[in-house]
């Protein structure tokens, strides 16, 4: 296959920002901005999605046909509905059968009750049987997205491009079961989003596990099965993660340095994390010359968006946090601790503003572009907060009573008296109870638990300095956004994070050898990056920064050169 020939590609991912509801992490940006990029390849891009119960419903998508699965030993019927992608994803209009055009890109979404939770892409879980219930709705799914495939529902596509663990096991129908053999002739594409979360499950003996999914499959499987299905680790463990990566074509990671990263073992100790225990599956497919690194990319608005950065307004974002909060209140019965701090801190500040007459003008407050806002938007993970939660281990090598977030905010005091810590984020509990500790103690730091698209791109917009200090960070996209506003980022120098920051340059980088020495080292940097605050210096980084593009139509172009090129002995 040339890449003059590939005229359609099927995307199947769990997330997809391109429809309201249906974003968690950097996947759905992906998902949402490739097909546009293609576009201008001359290339159309479907994606298959679960309905998650409300889709389908929202947007009028048009229904096509029910199809018949068996699937954890009995026949399931689940709805297929396809609709237009949308320009925006605010745009709802019907679909009518007459508006069914192949020419342009489509969305298919399966429904069916199990891909319902309460309208969310993911469920909870619990800690005893991690991914119980996401991976037997996945399994239905990519059951569902095969089926589909062989039985003709969904057009003739060049290429199957699968996201992440959710999908793989299409991967391992195509190759492992007989029924789905007729899909070897079809070029398969596995990209990997973050290694770390891999759908692990028991083969047998749990209603979810392989037996249960697929009785139907159990003795007949091909020998390829042996090798490919279960986990390294694990014994009586299937590793859906493992799957997309043995029994794809090619395998893409979202930046050139995290497909490096992941073909060394991963020490926790050390604060590394590599391959996660499928170093060696990567490593064979790198030996293969089917492994390849090419990072995501950004849209910009070339129109408004000079090269120039964006003067903030600490006022404007005060009250954009402050009503935020008041709508997140609204929908609970009381107002929670972390929240109380967060509209305690506001008022504060408020308070102090009203007191600085510099800032009133006819007794109303005027923009403030000149106080220093240090920002942070992101997931409340492991991976995102580790190092900040560290003990913090001074010069002497001695470890304090303080972790490194608590060091940061105290040098920001120093550094900038009036500045202010900002940090928007929701996930695991027992991170923002670290947080909210830290909020409580000092009064320049404001935790805003949870999300909010407008909140997330004025912070974006309005702050001095982004910060970023992932553990890992396979590609990374808010820092991009920064950037894009003319926010300059101080960021750990891993994964997608070495491929965008220039240090020094477009940003500022930190490193080190162990998780000790890498909180150490973010310490030093901050207070090295903020003495050059409002310097010639600074203000050539954060220049340079608004100047940085990582086109998503450059990286359209690398995708049809790298992984949907894919040679005849390949499937």
């Amino acid at each position: 296959m040339t890449q003059d020939s590939v005229k359609r590609v099927l995307l199947v991912a769990a997330e997809n920002d391109a429809l309201h509801g249906v974003k968690v992490g950097g996947m759905a940006d992906v998902i949402r901005d490739l097909p546009p990029a293609l576009a201008i390849c001359e290339v159309i891009a479907d994606v298959a999605m679960p309905n998650y119960g409300f889709l389908a419903q929202r947007y009028h998508a048009m229904h096509m046909v029910d199809i018949e699965v068996y699937f954890a030993g009995e026949h399931h019927t689940v709805a297929v509905y396809r609709m237009p992608r949308p320009q925006n994803k605010d745009d709802i209009a019907a679909v009518s059968q007459n508006d069914a055009d192949d020419s342009i890109a489509q969305i298919y979404l399966f429904d069916h009750p199990l891909f319902n939770h309460h309208g969310k892409v993911y469920c909870d879980g619990s800690a005893d049987r991690p991914f119980a219930e996401d991976a037997t709705k996945f399994a239905l799914f990519s059951l569902c997205v095969a089926t589909s495939l062989v039985q003709g529902v969904l057009p003739r596509v060049d290429v199957l491009h699968l996201h992440d663990w959710h999908t793989a096991m299409v991967a391992m129908l195509r190759s492992c079961v007989d029924e789905f053999a007729v899909l070897k002739a079809l070029p398969c594409v596995f990209t990997i989003h973050n290694l770390a979360l891999q759908g692990i499950r028991p083969f047998t003996g749990d209603d979810s596990s392989f037996g249960h999914w697929f009785p139907q499959y159990m003795g007949k499987l091909n020998p390829i099965a042996d090798n490919s299905l279960f986990d390294p680790r694990y014994d009586n463990c299937i590793n859906p993660m493992r799957m997309g990566i043995v029994l794809s074509d090619k395998v893409h990671l979202v930046s050139p340095t995290y497909a490096r990263e992941v073909l060394i073992p991963s020490d926790y100790i050390k604060g590394f994390f590599g391959g996660e225990g499928l170093e060696n599956d990567l490593n064979a497919k790198c030996q293969q010359g089917k492994l390849v690194g090419i990072i995501n990319g950004c849209v910009y608005d070339e129109v408004n968006n000079t090269d120039e950065p964006h003067h903030h307004d600490y006022v404007a974002l005060l009250l954009k946090a402050e009503n935020t909060l008041i709508k997140w209140q609204a929908k609970v019965a009381n107002v929670n601790v972390i929240d109380s701090i967060a509209l305690t801190r506001i008022s504060q500040y408020k308070h102090a503003l009203l007191a600085n007459t510099q800032l009133l003008k006819n007794s109303q407050l005027v923009p403030d572009t000149d106080r220093f806002l240090l920002t942070f938007v992101g997931r409340l993970t492991e991976q995102k907060m580790l190092i900040l939660l560290q003990p913090f281990i001074d010069a002497e090598g001695q470890t304090t009573t303080k972790i490194v977030l608590d060091v940061i905010v105290e040098s920001l005091k120093r550094h900038q008296p009036s500045g202010v810590f900002m940090l928007l984020g929701s996930g695991d509990l027992h991170i923002a109870k670290a947080l909210q500790a830290t909020a409580a103690r000092y009064d320049n730091f404001l935790f805003l638990h949870g999300y909010d698209e407008a909140l997330s791109e004025q912070l974006y917009q309005s702050g001095s300095l982004f910060l970023m200090p992932s553990s890992f960070e396979p590609c990374g996209i808010s820092q991009m956004l920064a950037m894009r506003e003319g926010q300059p980022c101080l960021v750990h120098g891993v994964g997608g994070l070495n491929d965008t920051i220039i240090d020094n340059v477009s940003g500022w980088v930190f490193n080190g050898e162990t998780l000790a020495a890498q909180g150490q080292a973010l310490v030093e940097r901050v207070n090295q990056v903020f003495e050059l605050y409002g310097s010639d210096t600074w203000q050539q980084v954060k220049h340079n920064a608004a100047k940085q593009r990582f086109s998503w139509d450059d990286v359209a172009k690398q995708y049809l050169a790298k992984l949907y090129v894919t040679n005849a002995n390949d499937h």
